[in-house]
């Protein structure tokens, strides 16, 4: 069996790591702010050699110029980028959500550091957070997110770049469905928190000196939590199917 040329195995390497790289440093579940930018790093260069002799053959020829090596690696960073931040959009529904949440049961005011989002957010919001992060590895939708990185090259073949128009459409189906599927996971919330709302504004008006929402405030979250805990089933199912089509697509 020949050897195969340094020069070409390092190109196809660098190339299928630009990618692997881009994609794992933002993907749901691995390319957390909480994880160390090494770790990321040293997981992509081990996917990437775990993957590589698979991808090798869909590789373009190395071209004979640093201008065309780094215009096929600049490409394949912005693909990379683009798939990672596709999955991004979609695990910000879960802040989304659980801000609606938050402002439907009177607990927009409870704030804590959120290391998901690395920045400060509601309550509601961080259990969403971290209740679809572990949903990923327990469902073993990591898995298919991986597979779904190896398989854009026959999406998005290596070495062309992409249409771009074609591709923002994409990503701005994407950032709406992420809107979209956090209506859909607070919407108990919001038919409970218009009906209940609109209720103590008819008591108000029959009542005008009780300070009616101050006494209603544990009754809101109380009801709140209850229904919160009856849907919270379906909240996850109908985030985990929509990561899992976002997979199956690539893939």
């Amino acid at each position: 069996m020949a050897a195969l040329d340094p020069g070409v195995s390092l190109f196809a390497a660098a190339l299928v790591f630009a990618r692997m790289g881009a994609i794992l440093m933002l993907l749901p579940g691995i390319g957390e702010m909480a994880v160390p930018g090494r770790i990321r790093l040293a997981f992509a260069l081990a996917f990437s050699l775990a993957v590589g002799p698979l991808i090798a053959p869909q590789l373009p020829p190395a071209p004979e110029t640093m201008a065309g090596l780094a215009g096929l690696i600049t490409v394949e960073i912005v693909i990379g980028l683009m798939i990672g931040a596709g999955a991004r959009f979609l695990m910000a529904a879960a802040a989304i959500a659980g801000q609606i949440i938050a402002y439907q049961t009177g607990l927009a005011m409870a704030q804590a550091f959120d290391p998901i989002q690395g920045q400060s957010g509601a309550l509601p919001a961080q259990f969403f957070n971290l209740l679809f992060l572990v949903l990923i590895f327990a469902t073993n939708i990591h898995h298919m997110l991986l597979q779904a990185a190896a398989g854009s090259y026959a999406l998005m073949p290596a070495g062309e770049a992409p249409m771009w128009g074609d591709a923002a459409q994409w990503a701005l189906g994407l950032f709406i469905d992420s809107f979209v599927i956090a209506v859909r996971i607070a919407s108990p919330l919001i038919a409970f928190g218009l009906i209940f709302y609109l209720g103590l504004g008819v008591l108000s008006r029959l009542m005008p000196q009780a300070q009616i929402f101050f006494i209603a405030m544990p009754l809101n979250i109380m009801i709140g939590f209850a229904i919160l805990a009856i849907s919270l089933g379906s909240m996850a199912m109908i985030w985990t199917e929509r990561l899992e089509s976002f997979a199956a697509t690539l893939g």
